[in-house]
């Protein structure tokens, strides 16, 4: 079991857990994740990637957003709860060297996962540029923690309620116009990584982009990530998570994203609704007491 030490939201539906992992902690690497099980008796596995880890402490944090059964259930996990099963570090880590200015590109929840590689690509002598982008303010995450290892962050928002009003390709382009990147790495939703990798392109430039797909058991025996890169499949478990975003056929991995779209949101329904009525058993019990 895996004691929950820490627990905050973020926003609306973006919370940030950590938890007892020592072994974990430990051995973890920059764009590695786990797949964490809540409990004996709710059997899905669902994999995270991790945010940070206090080889110290033994903690390993991760950053979510409830959308899904298994995510608003583990939203609903307080500081002293447990975790039944958690497995990792998985995936390979990502390949760091000092590529001279490295151009970080993170999206929504992306932001997240990209915080530990923004650390390794920093610690590792690289120039950091992050640029960071929500829908609006409110849902902007991590930005002082991404600050704190960058040397320069540009913050971008859908609607201009903070910083630039601008989609994240848009700096990205005029970084690549002026020659800066040697690298850049993208990490968001399926459609920003395309365009990201499409941003680059024309220039030239090594995109490497994290893909977050279908997965099971996590150890490339399913086949439930498999992707197309270039001519060949992947498995992002154990190929991935990260690839070259030049080669990725993301239009295909989009469209295996919604295979189970129906089915996921049925859960997602039942689960809130459950949810819903537990809390108001619980007050009304409070009122029966009072």
């Amino acid at each position: 079991m895996n004691r929950i030490v820490d627990k905050q939201q973020l926003s609306d539906d973006v919370f940030r857990i950590t938890f007892e992992a020592p072994y974990i902690a430990e051995a973890r690497k920059a764009g590695q994740f786990i797949i964490l099980q809540l409990d004996e008796n709710f059997g899905e596995r669902i994999p995270l990637t991790i945010a940070d880890a206090d080889e110290g402490a033994g903690t390993v944090t991760v950053i979510f957003q409830a959308v899904g059964k298994t995510t608003i259930r583990l939203s609903e996990h307080e500081v002293g709860d447990s975790i039944a099963n958690v497995l990792g570090p998985l995936g390979t880590p990502t390949h760091l060297e000092n590529f001279g200015t490295a151009v970080c590109v993170g999206g929504g929840i992306g932001v997240a996962p990209m915080h530990p590689i923004v650390q390794a690509l920093k610690r590792a002598g690289n120039k950091v540029i992050t640029i960071m982008g929500a829908r609006n303010k409110d849902l902007l995450i991590l930005e002082d923690e991404m600050k704190r290892w960058s040397d320069e962050t540009i913050v971008c928002t859908d609607d201009g309620s903070y910083g630039r009003k601008d989609l994240v390709t848009v700096p990205l382009k005029e970084l690549c116009e002026a020659g800066v990147p040697d690298i850049v790495f993208g990490i968001g939703p399926p459609i920003m990584m395309k365009f990201v990798a499409e941003t680059t392109r024309p220039f030239g430039v090594k995109t490497m982009v994290s893909l977050n797909t279908i997965m099971v058991d996590g150890t490339g025996m399913c086949g439930g990530c498999r992707v197309t890169v270039g001519d060949e499949t992947k498995f992002v478990c154990v190929d991935g998570p990260e690839f070259d975003g030049h080669l990725v056929d993301f239009d295909n991995m989009m469209a295996r994203q919604k295979a189970y779209k129906k089915q996921e949101s049925i859960a997602r329904d039942s689960c809130r609704a459950n949810s819903a009525a537990e809390a108001a058993q619980a007050a009304a019990a409070g009122k029966d007491r009072a």
